[in-house]
């Protein structure tokens, strides 16, 4: 049978022994899950005399899959082998006994989740549509179809793309109100008082077990106790079909808060479209709630990426956004708000109410930015709106050199000496402001300043020539610290950046010419998605946990980027302009004579 469906989500389980992929979509208001047997995990070793290792490794190991492969390893083909396991487990299990034989130099692509290997390999891009073929199953090894109201299929050829930029997804945000008269929220002891949802399909309303007065009933829906609310909470969300739920700090208080008091009502979570309940899962320095097939967004963590502020509160984040002041009480005072009743009562189901409509419209301005970089990367929304832009940017570049046939390099670690070095970076050049009121001022930006060098100048680590050799013309010679990058060939990183500047350029061009208002916004949201990506490349050069860090290359960069904002200066005094205030990629400059 065939399916258009709509990839949400990914994870694997083990079934006889066997890996299997389970791609959690939806096909309209169907739930769907495709099922994947025919993956299994790799890693590459690299030896100096192949033959051997491979004899090596054939003593050592049983069931697995031993070949030689020529790939590319910073630009240079090599011979590797390519070691095939038949789980996961497998191989988190002997790759260390690997790394130690005599014969092996270095072991690669060893840390790549399974999951993440999978979407990569068979390009297989979350929140996109894709038409899916195989077997219809009644159910498939803890699923049933009829139990879990979902569709299985078990594929039997590659998933097909039909729409790359479906945007027609179920969002919902909710909210809790605890009553906490002893400070911070108790979850043994304080209960929720409320639950408040919005959504861009209808829903806005405050689940309670009080109701005041008649002019709140068009939104506050009264439940006899703490568990009807909890369990009517969980009753929206499956009727609703909901694809994406966000909050704000939602990974951090509103889900293990419900955690508990829903086990001390006994209220089963099973929001998962497996019927699982929902868990967390480690990523980064913090857990993430997870729930199978209903993807988590918590809109705190993504605007500390989003927007640079002193505060990231949900008031102070929503009036820089829209300008407008949120219906704010103190947390403090919520529990004497709800004791109190009345007008205060009144005040705290507004202010309920205002806080996840205020979340649903900060979603609304930045899922499509998310979505766009998820599809750009080729990761699962839950793991992307979670990175940091250099995981973004190094899970990018790890997903193009599969593509370009070449091995990824290992982490470098993040010894004292390389925090030094990356410390020790100049940085970009800046100007302290000239204080005072000026006039007739002029605005010079470089575009993509960074991400330009890298590629006029192919800075790489694979064409940085570290031995003592003279300048023939055949290198691009840094200032200040005489780093050489051959001119040709093009280095990895500056063909990865110029393949997605190019495109940028494109959607530009594209854009100047739409006239439908809708489209041009979907073009934009692209083309500033490929530039915070663009934009990123420059900084984890000098990350030492960053596959490719190169703290020369990091140097090099910035030693340009400074002769240029300075020569740009000093270009603009020809012209009557003095620079008044400058920082890393353009400076004002006021008009001083005719």
């Amino acid at each position: 049978m065939e399916r258009e469906v709509v990839i949400l989500d990914i994870d694997y389980i083990s079934y006889e022994d066997k890996p299997v992929i389970r791609l959690f979509s939806k096909d309209g208001d169907k739930n769907v899950i495709l099922i994947d047997d025919s993956f299994v995990p790799y890693l590459y070793v690299y030896s100096n005399d192949p033959d051997e290792c491979i004899d090596d490794l054939d003593e050592l190991l049983d069931n697995v899959k031993i070949e030689k492969l020529n790939k590319k390893d910073f630009q240079i083909e090599k011979t590797f082998i390519k070691v095939t396991f038949t789980h996961p487990q497998e191989l988190s299990k002997h790759r260390d006994e690997i790394r130690d034989l005599d014969s092996v130099v270095q072991i690669r692509e060893f840390d790549i989740p399974f999951y993440r290997r999978y979407l990569m390999d068979r390009d297989v891009i979350p929140m996109t549509k894709v038409k899916a073929s195989g077997e219809k199953l009644d159910s498939f090894s803890a699923l049933d179809s009829e139990k879990h109201d979902v569709e299985i299929i078990k594929l039997d050829k590659a998933l097909q793309r039909v729409d790359e930029n479906f945007n027609d997804f179920r969002i919902l945000s909710f909210d809790l109100e605890v009553r906490n008269p002893h400070g911070m929220p108790d979850s043994q002891e304080d209960e929720i008082i409320m639950i408040g949802v919005a959504s861009n399909f209808g829903i806005n309303q405050v689940i309670s077990t009080k109701k005041n007065s008649p002019e709140r009933d068009d939104f506050v829906c009264q439940v006899s106790s703490e568990k009807e609310m909890i369990q009517t909470f969980a009753d929206i969300i499956k009727e609703n079909n909901v694809d994406i739920i966000v909050g704000y700090n939602s990974d951090n208080f509103d889900f293990p808060y419900l955690i508990d008091r829903a086990k001390i009502n006994d209220v089963d979570l099973d929001l998962g479209m497996d019927g699982s309940d929902i868990r967390f899962i480690k990523r980064g320095f913090t857990n993430a709630a997870s729930m199978k097939g209903l993807i988590h967004v918590d809109l705190y963590l993504v605007m500390r990426r989003y927007m640079t502020l002193e505060r990231y509160t949900l008031e102070r984040v929503y009036y820089e956004l829209f300008g407008e002041e949120k219906i704010d009480v103190p947390g403090e005072r919520i529990w004497e708000f709800w004791d109190n009743g009345g007008e205060e009562l009144d005040n705290l189901f507004d202010y309920s109410l205002d806080d996840v409509v205020s979340t649903l419209k900060i979603a609304e301005q930045t899922l499509p930015l998310n979505l766009e970089l998820t599809r750009i990367i080729g990761q699962p929304l839950f793991d992307v709106s979670r990175m940091a832009t250099g995981q973004q940017a190094e899970w990018f570049l790890v997903k193009q050199a599969y593509f370009d046939e070449e091995v990824v390099p290992n982490k470098q670690g993040s010894n004292f000496t390389d925090r030094a070095n990356a410390e020790d970076n100049e940085g970009g050049f800046v100007l302290e402001p000239d204080k005072g009121l000026h006039e007739n001022l002029v605005q010079f930006d470089f575009r993509s300043l960074y991400p330009s060098i890298i590629i006029s100048k192919n800075i790489s680590p694979d064409v940085l020539v570290e031995d003592d050799v003279e300048d023939s013309g055949e290198y691009n010679v840094s200032p200040e610290h005489d780093l050489k990058f051959m001119k040709t060939p093009q280095g990895f990183i500056p063909s990865v950046i110029d393949k997605i500047l190019q495109e940028r350029f494109r959607i530009k061009r594209e854009m100047k010419a739409c006239d439908d208002p809708t489209e041009k916004k979907a073009l934009d949201v692209q083309q500033q998605a490929i530039k915070r990506l663009a934009n990123t490349m420059y900084g984890i050069y000098g990350f030492p946990r960053f596959r490719w860090y190169s703290f020369e290359c990091a140097k090099a960069i910035t030693s340009w980027g400074r002769q240029y904002i300075k020569y740009a200066m000093k270009e603009s005094e020809k012209y009557g302009f003095k620079a008044i205030y400058a920082d890393t990629d353009g400076f004002y400059a006021k008009y001083v004579k005719k």
